[in-house]
């Protein structure tokens, strides 16, 4: 597929040439001005490039780090300067915002069902999943359960969020991608399949001790700390990590089961093409996958994909024996149609918690 995508590249590049072969006898001798053309990957040799990167907001610490040594290695090697726009915001909320004309060369999402619908809209090519190690996947985390200080209701396990005493703090799966991941988690604890009737009714014990449902991630964090409500806040391991590297210590705990939050990095084609930023753009998502680049993601949080780099920090990242995938649950497809479309499982739980 990647040679087929380079093909189709240098045919319009051919094209493009000939154009402009007739296009300049065309104005030979009419006193017209030669133009030099850029160079189709990030302008002609030497001349500045400039990326725009769009990313979710908690990604942020780890690629002001990335980033730099990425343009310093471009610069050492191709003596080009690379500078990036960057963009950090809710991981829906920056999907949304591609699709409707903010033109990304680079898409790091918090999950692959927001990554392919920029393929559905026109702007990925399919297949995007296969190009780069990991299935696309550059980052990784799992799901903490972030208590109050001293854990006064001695949260231990998911069964713990289903006891009438203990309020649970999440956003709403059906507005934030990161509260879909609390929900297969929730769901994956107890099911033995997708269908799995038992994990329908712990799903709905638990939020029954939802008090409310914020929008997004974010907004659940602010109910929980500031706000002071609910007693367990269902949060990524990375956001934990690095509220503590910033110190501020949150008591939590990492169930086991849990599962996989497995975070795409994609190059969209439509407007690298546009832009003529393809070779850098291929080369940046390609370095995230080094062990210089994944020992930064680890550094604050994300738990590498890098074989060598989850060794060197292993005692750093307790190890979950049940850990489970979105392919466990047949995919994000499959997910979004059996459990957050109208009318689906979470709708069913909401009318069961008194939310209907």
């Amino acid at each position: 597929m990647f040679q087929m995508r380079k093909l189709r590249q240098y045919v319009a590049l051919l094209l493009a040439g000939v154009g402009l072969s007739i296009g300049i006898a065309a104005c030979a001798g009419g006193g017209g001005t030669t133009q030099t053309t850029a160079s189709s990957e990030g302008g002609a040799a030497g001349q500045p490039v400039e990326l725009t990167f769009v990313s979710f907001a908690v990604t942020q610490a780890a690629y002001e780090k990335v980033i730099p040594l990425f343009t310093t290695k471009w610069k050492q090697e191709k003596n080009q300067d690379v500078t990036f726009n960057q963009s950090y915001g809710g991981s829906g909320s920056q999907t949304r915002a591609v699709i409707d004309g903010l033109e990304a060369d680079i898409v790091a999402l918090a999950l692959a069902l927001d990554t392919q619908k920029i393929e559905k809209a026109g702007l990925i090519e399919a297949g995007w999943e296969k190009e780069l190690p990991n299935d696309s996947i550059v980052t990784q985390s799992v799901i903490a359960l972030v208590t109050r200080e001293g854990n006064p209701k001695n949260v231990e396990s998911w069964d713990d969020l289903t006891r009438g005493d203990v309020k649970v703090i999440t956003a709403n799966p059906k507005t934030s991608g990161g509260a879909r991941w609390n929900f297969l988690g929730l769901w994956g604890s107890v099911a033995e399949n997708p269908d799995d009737a038992n994990a329908l009714q712990f799903t709905t014990d638990v939020f029954k001790n939802v008090p409310v449902l914020p929008k997004d991630a974010r907004e659940a964090t602010d109910v929980f700390f500031k706000q002071n409500q609910g007693d367990v806040l269902l949060n990524y391991e990375n956001e934990v990590l690095l509220a503590k590297q910033n110190g501020q210590v949150l008591p939590y705990v990492i169930p086991d089961p849990n599962i996989s939050i497995d975070n795409p990095i994609a190059v969209v084609d439509s407007y690298v093409d546009k832009h003529g930023t393809r070779e850098v753009a291929e080369a940046f998502v390609q370095f995230l996958y080094t062990p210089e680049a994944q020992r930064e993601f680890a550094k604050v949080g994300f738990r590498p994909v890098d074989t060598t780099v989850v060794q060197e920090f292993a005692n750093e990242y307790p190890k979950i024996n049940n850990l489970s995938t979105v392919q466990d649950f047949g995919g994000w497809d499959t997910v979004q149609e059996k459990f957050f479309d109208d009318g689906a499982a979470f709708d069913k739980i909401q009318a069961q918690a008194g939310r209907a």
